[in-house]
């Protein structure tokens, strides 16, 4: 492992939603957008806010603050997660709900952006308090939800259990309505495929890239922050295509081995209930900072946004960093990833495997008519194909960054959806 310089942690990034808007703002003048219809994306249509309280088992009360953010709906109903953790809050929700209405545009999908989330501590919770918890919380947002409206999915710390209470809890005042959500269980309606859909598609947009560069992935070194559902994904679907998976981490630490560590030993010890530093492998114990700059092939943050900012940016010894999470290279550092002649693929387009899955969810779940597994992942593939060559060609006739081709295709889309419209 190489030497890195110890992690600081900065003073001037900037807030998330400001840091989208960055990104945004970049856009608007590459294709020459004005500025008052750059107004009507500047902030969300709907904000919403509620109180969740519940009586815990000990008998105390808890008092959740409940948010649900609807972005832009120029394109189709809203589209996006639920996250419930102790940390969150408005800005950041406003911030994801953006990132949402570009991701879909990019991925040329009929949806709008939002993100909605719990501020509570999931594992925390009984079974009993955290299903009573999202179905009051589905109750207190259901009158702005709905299949043509807007349809929430899994995020961090929740799960397709939660997905279904959701679901239940909405059906009990709107009638059965298995398209409200998606990433439920497959025997609620959910599609054969989604559950792997993020991290499978993000490995479906490395070999995208790969094909266009002249890569061949066999043992190049992969370096795998997170292993969650995404994270797990992702290192199980690379070392089946024969590449090196040397690093992960999730929140018991990071390991490395750099002959490849066992990714079905470690996927085994975490199905089970245990953490990845329980699995009974060779490994090197690093802390959570050492993981992100390892020397590597290509590093995938799949964890929590803002991991890569300016004052680590420059001990990233990636060729590509493939982003897992939303947002977790902040704008300093990308302009810094850059200038070193890192190639990084954005959230918008890196993790769109997740939304697209949950639209296949969605339109199977409309027409009741459920896919094979093997032609969910063929639609898949095509499409995440598709949109990576799409953003290629425009990175190569630009010669610009992929994240500011990406924002740029998928502006240009939500402006012409707005001007159709007649919003401006």
């Amino acid at each position: 492992m190489t030497a890195v310089e110890p992690f600081i942690a900065p003073v001037d990034e900037l807030p998330a939603d400001e840091a989208i808007r960055r990104h945004v703002d970049e856009a608007a003048r590459a294709i020459g957008l004005e500025s008052d219809v750059g107004e009507v994306l500047d902030s969300s249509y709907r904000e919403i806010s509620v109180q969740v309280p519940l009586r815990r088992d000990d008998g105390s009360l808890l008092v959740a603050r409940g948010y649900r953010v609807q972005h832009n709906g120029a394109r189709g109903p809203y589209k996006g997660g639920l996250r419930f953790h102790p940390d969150v809050d408005l800005t950041e929700v406003r911030a994801l709900a953006s990132l949402m209405t570009w991701k879909a545009a990019l991925l040329d999908l009929p949806f709008g952006g939002a993100k909605g989330a719990l501020r509570v501590d999931p594992g925390e919770l009984s079974d009993r308090e955290l299903q009573a918890l999202t179905r009051r919380f589905a109750i207190s947002i259901s009158h702005v939800m709905g299949v043509y409206r807007d349809i929430p999915a899994p995020d961090v710390g929740t799960n397709a259990q939660v997905m279904a209470w959701f679901m239940d809890a909405f059906s009990s005042r709107h009638g059965y309505s298995p398209a409200s959500v998606t990433g439920k269980p497959v025997d609620l309606g959910g599609a054969p495929g989604r559950e792997a859909a993020t991290g499978r598609g993000l490995v479906y947009m490395l070999e995208a890239a790969a094909r266009r560069w002249g890569w061949d992935l066999t043992d190049r070194r992969m370096v795998v922050q997170g292993f969650g559902n995404v994270g797990s994904w992702v290192a199980r679907e690379l070392d089946a295509l024969g590449a090196r998976v040397i690093a992960v981490s999730d929140v018991s630490g990071a390991m490395l081995n750099d002959n490849g560590l066992d990714i079905p030993r470690l996927v085994q010890t975490v199905n089970a209930g245990g953490r990845v530093t329980d699995a009974d492998i060779s490994y090197v114990k690093l802390s959570h900072d050492e993981l992100l700059t390892l020397e590597c092939d290509v590093l995938v943050p799949a964890a929590l946004g803002d991991c890569i900012t300016s004052a680590n940016a420059r001990n990233i010894q990636a060729s590509v960093v493939l982003e897992g999470a939303n947002h977790p290279v902040t704008p300093q550092a990308d302009a810094e990833l850059a200038e070193r002649g890192i190639t990084v693929i954005p959230d918008i387009l890196a993790n769109g495997g997740g939304v697209t899955g949950s639209y296949f969810e969605w339109t199977q779940n409309i027409q009741q008519f459920t896919w094979t597994e093997n032609r969910f992942n063929a639609e898949l593939r095509e499409r995440l194909d598709r949109v990576f060559d799409e953003v290629a060609s425009y990175v190569e006739q630009r010669e610009c960054t992929y994240r500011q081709a990406a924002y740029a295709i998928a502006l240009e889309r939500v402006v012409r959806a707005i001007q159709l419209r007649g919003y401006v």
